[in-house]
């Protein structure tokens, strides 16, 4: 992967806004809360998944047991980091998803 190309040279949007957010406000704080928490624990786990391709094979030998064994480690370490509170990246969604969608333009209107 050339990193050269992942270097933002323009300028950065604003995010779009739900179209409608009435829809949003009919869950309960929790369920909103937990969907960041999910949308972060997915986030978490993409983000491992480039990780554990740059690490190679940790000097473990390609046959089955080995990759499952790595797999696991993978696979647990990614909860681990998500249910210690993650990067803390879902408090700023919540809020998100939790704002009107006037808060939110007005904001991002600050902001931009």
């Amino acid at each position: 992967m050339d990193t050269g190309k992942l270097i933002l040279t323009g300028a950065v949007l604003p995010p779009n806004l739900l179209a409608d957010s009435s829809k949003i406000d009919k869950f309960s704080d929790g369920k909103k809360a937990q969907a960041a928490q999910n949308f972060e624990s997915v986030l978490i786990d993409k983000l491992l998944d480039q990780v554990k391709e740059t690490v190679g094979q940790m000097g473990l030998d390609e046959d089955g047991s080995s990759r499952g064994v790595r797999d696991l480690f993978w696979l647990y370490l990614g909860r681990h980091i998500s249910s210690n509170g993650g990067f803390g990246m879902w408090k700023d969604i919540y809020r998100w998803i939790n704002n009107s969608q006037t808060n939110s333009t007005q904001q991002l209107d600050k902001s931009v």
